[in-house]
């Protein structure tokens, strides 16, 4: 079966999580680079990395790569690539593109520039004297040039994989579910510990910890584009989702929990994890976060509390930031893991965090501050 060059897209700080991910999955070549990781795999590989990748956003193919500094040669290194292999006649194949730090610089000129050659290939080897139809399954390309190196990629994905499908409703600046599944993998959260989200929102954090524990493929619940196109067989995908269903496990007991202020939001929470099938896996409730109490012991925490990016929320948040110290510090053997923009948090903790990560959540640059838990002896 035929071997694809393949990268994974993800948010800048979290590609190294993208790499252990295919790494556990089996690949063994893996690239770690900025906002991707590359690996190879076949037509199996693409719907398998599709559905279990958790911190992705997209699987793409690498049709092409080469240098160009002038219009003439983009169009014919482009026009080189055996496009019928990926293509087919009635194909639609939008093209997208950037540019960054490159001779070629006008975005709407290489995209017209790369649309042109495979439209000239594909009507020399189909014999088209009239335009392609287009009216046929989506090809999604992308042309993308960073310091005069073309990157030409077929989009596998469609959209992107943070959609698993199961999210009905949001609150007011929900996290994507692909970096909520992130911060969970990032707190070296196992089965057997307790978990708790104590601003859980529409509770999507909670949802993709249970998803982990549960071991259940996050794009179970959605299709891929590529599903829809004539080179991917039915078998294969029928064949890979049926390995992902029988992996899961609904038996392991979890002791998951998501607590917020807003009653509104908990009824969300509850409609998505019943969604998702989880309801039964997940305690939501509302209460303050100031009220949590608990005799467990080793759990962890994950909590995506307000930013107040607005200066009129800025002291109710840092009055919530205070709280959290003061109902967190005592619990010695839990681990913490709080994601904010705001870099004055430990301040307002009144800790020190153990370490600081730097993350993305969208184009805003946020931090996530960890504080491990004590091991308890004996």
């Amino acid at each position: 079966m035929k071997k694809f060059n393949l990268i994974a897209t993800a948010a800048a700080g979290i590609e190294s999580l993208v790499g252990n991910e295919l790494r556990h999955l089996g690949y063994d070549d893996v690239k770690v680079e900025n906002s991707r990781v590359r690996y190879q795999g076949t037509v199996e590989d693409i719907i398998k990395t599709n559905l279990w990748l958790r911190t992705a956003d997209r699987v793409k193919i690498i049709v092409a790569e080469f240098n160009a500094t002038t219009f003439d040669a983009l169009f014919e290194q482009t026009k080189a690539v055996p496009w019928d292999e990926y293509l087919s006649l009635d194909a639609a194949f939008p093209v997208a593109g950037k540019s960054q730090k490159s001779e070629l610089h006008s975005v709407p000129d290489v995209q017209s520039i790369v649309k042109k050659a495979i439209v000239d290939k594909m009507s020399a080897i189909y014999h088209r004297r009239t335009r392609l139809a287009e009216t046929g399954a989506v090809f999604p390309l992308e042309v993308a040039i960073n310091k005069n190196h073309v990157l030409l990629t077929l989009d596998t994905t469609g959209s992107s994989l943070f959609k698993r499908g199961y999210r009905i409703e949001k609150g007011p600046a929900p996290l994507k579910e692909n970096m909520a599944a992130a911060l969970v993998l990032l707190a070296h959260w196992y089965p057997e510990k307790p978990f708790v989200d104590p601003v859980c929102g529409s509770g999507t954090i909670p949802i993709e910890a249970a998803m982990i524990g549960h071991k259940i493929a996050p794009g179970f619940n959605r299709e891929f584009v590529c599903e829809s196109w004539e080179w991917v067989p039915k078998s294969v995908s029928q064949n890979v989702r049926a390995e992902a269903e029988a992996e899961a496990d609904y038996d392991i007991e979890l002791d998951i929990a998501g607590y917020d202020i807003n009653e509104k939001m908990i009824d969300i929470a509850k409609l998505n994890a019943q969604e998702v099938g989880l309801l039964h896996s997940i305690r939501f409730k509302q209460m303050a976060l100031k009220d949590f109490k608990t005799t467990k012991e080793n759990g962890v925490i994950v909590a995506n509390p307000p930013y107040g990016e607005r200066l009129s929320d800025q002291n109710e948040v840092r009055n919530l930031y205070r709280q959290m110290g003061e109902v967190y510090r005592p619990l010695k053997t839990w681990s913490k893991y709080i994601l904010t923009s705001d870099l004055e948090f430990e301040a307002h903790y009144r800790q020190r965090a153990s370490k600081r990560r730097k993350l993305y959540n969208g184009s805003m640059r946020t931090d996530l501050f960890q504080y491990w838990g004590q091991r308890r002896k004996g």
